[in-house]
């Protein structure tokens, strides 16, 4: 579906957040997955502040149609991207119409606030989406299979700050004009107020 709605063949693959997790390996499997729907990736080797506010990487980002963040850590992730010329073209190209798509990691740093992995509280992400912030790994058998991680997320959560929990092979998708849906084979938890929201996603409307 993503691939389709970028409108081209070509993914970006940043695998910042798998920085010192053999990050090369992160973009082999993304190349493997890709492939197999038609698809081929250009690794970009965005793993340190130097490679973030490079003008090469910078463009090479603004150019692309279909920008895919690995999973990591978030933190990493954040620290690398912030503030940087990488990010500004990470923010033009989504806003040009490109598809942006994060996966665990890469899925956290996109809103702003974001889930602080260690210890559920939430704090600055890079802000792409404002006013939610997202939990992925929800329920995931051996990541989190009892929520708890996440409903420490939902209790510290400000008043009327939806927090969603997406559980693994499962995405929130936000359309160009702003309305959100799922998609995949879970169910994603919106949750407003420490509770599961009544609106289930339209309580993120406006976001």
């Amino acid at each position: 579906e993503l691939l389709a709605a970028s409108g081209g063949a070509a993914v970006v693959v940043l695998p910042t957040a798998a920085a010192y997790e053999r990050p090369e390996r992160t973009v082999l499997r993304a190349a493997e997955w890709f492939e197999g729907l038609g698809a081929r990736v250009e690794g970009l080797m965005v793993v340190g502040r130097r490679d973030a506010e490079d003008d090469g990487a910078a463009e090479v980002v603004r150019r692309a149609r279909f920008v895919y963040l690995s999973g990591g850590s978030p933190l990493h992730l954040r620290s690398v991207l912030k503030g940087s010329k990488v990010l500004d073209a990470l923010r033009a190209a989504w806003e040009g119409g490109a598809v942006v798509a994060g996966a665990g990691a890469g899925a956290m740093v996109l809103t702003d606030p974001m889930v602080d992995p260690r210890g559920g509280a939430l704090t600055v992400g890079l802000g792409l989406v404002d006013g939610l912030a997202a939990g992925p790994h929800f329920c995931d058998v051996g990541e989190d299979a009892t929520g708890e991680k996440l409903h420490r997320s939902v209790a510290l959560a400000p008043a009327g700050l939806p927090v969603v929990g997406l559980p693994e092979r499962t995405a929130l998708i936000r359309e160009p004009e702003g309305a959100w849906r799922a998609a995949g084979a879970g169910t994603v938890t919106v949750f407003v107020d420490g509770a599961p929201a009544a609106a289930g996603l339209g309580a993120l409307a406006g976001t």
